[in-house]
């Protein structure tokens, strides 16, 4: 088969099937029928001479061939995507960042983190939050140009990408200024008992900080927790309850002294990267973003 033969439109309507899992919902997707959707797929599996799906009741699982071309197609097709979005950008004169970040960090630190961009009138910006793994699928299909996180990816020969260190800041114990203002806490020795909100077990932090209660014998008295640092600063201003978390989640209220650190842990770090995955083209305002040094 040459490349000449390869119908690039089967090959879409394979791609959408894939993705999807479903003939009917690609239909729906595709605006044409589940029958023609089928007729596509058929003629790409005559053309390359190997089944792309196996039949598991009304289920369609990709066939090792199918994984295989799927691969190629996110490729393919991300790529397209990339490219559309980069010349929206170029004809009106602008260049647009697409950054994606996982649901846990700190909203403020995303902030700080763009903020060179936000005061570039030339740049128009993209922010997307979710789940680690939904955000890499979308950064692999060239559909984001960057993911913020607090966790490294394991390496992957299937998936290139490249994680950058950004910095990391200490865990500290943020109450009521009202309350805490005259004490001072150690994490974890003096939590024993102490009403406390946490993050969500998906956060990063959360498994080490139980894992350092634990090593230590002290069993804080859980009131909350929250994967979303947006709320949990909310209930750290508005509670009353001691709350652990990066100091930059809450440092408005820190400043306006509404807040105060009631204890620092040099143990516990939140750690931030930036995943990348290889670019054929240089995206100049995620390079000087990338560029700046880490602020530890």
């Amino acid at each position: 088969m040459d490349l000449n033969q390869l119908n690039f439109n089967h090959l879409f309507y394979f791609w959408q099937v894939a993705k999807l899992g479903h003939l009917t919902r690609a239909a729906a997707e595709l605006h044409t029928s589940q029958s023609a959707v089928s007729a596509q797929i058929r003629q790409l599996e005559e053309r390359i001479g190997e089944d792309l799906f196996i039949r598991e009741g009304r289920r369609l699982v990709l066939s090792d061939t199918g994984q295989l071309v799927l691969a190629y197609a996110d490729d393919i097709f991300g790529l397209g995507q990339e490219m559309l979005g980069r010349l929206q950008g170029r004809s009106a004169g602008i260049s647009r960042l697409r950054v994606g970040s996982v649901a846990t960090m700190s909203r403020n630190y995303q902030e700080n983190w763009i903020r060179p961009a936000l005061i570039d009138p030339a740049v128009v910006l993209t922010l997307e939050s979710g789940v680690l793994e939904g955000l890499l699928i979308r950064l692999a299909q060239h559909q984001l140009d960057v993911v913020l996180a607090n966790e490294t990816v394991p390496a992957d020969p299937d998936r290139p990408f490249h994680c950058q260190f950004l910095g990391s800041q200490p865990i500290s114990l943020v109450g009521p200024a009202s309350k805490w203002a005259s004490q001072r806490l150690r994490i974890p020795e003096d939590l024993d008992g102490v009403d406390i909100a946490l993050p969500g077990p998906r956060h990063a932090l959360r498994a080490q900080f139980d894992a350092l209660c634990a090593t230590a014998g002290v069993s804080p008295r859980l009131r909350a927790e929250v994967d979303d640092m947006a709320l949990l600063r909310l209930i750290a201003r508005d509670s009353g309850w001691l709350t652990v978390l990066p100091e930059v989640v809450v440092q408005d209220e820190l400043r306006s002294g509404l807040l105060v650190v009631a204890g620092h842990s040099t143990t516990l770090q939140e750690r931030f990267y930036a995943i990348t995955t290889p670019r054929r083209h240089r995206i100049e305002v995620l390079d000087k973003l990338l560029s700046d040094t880490p602020k530890t």
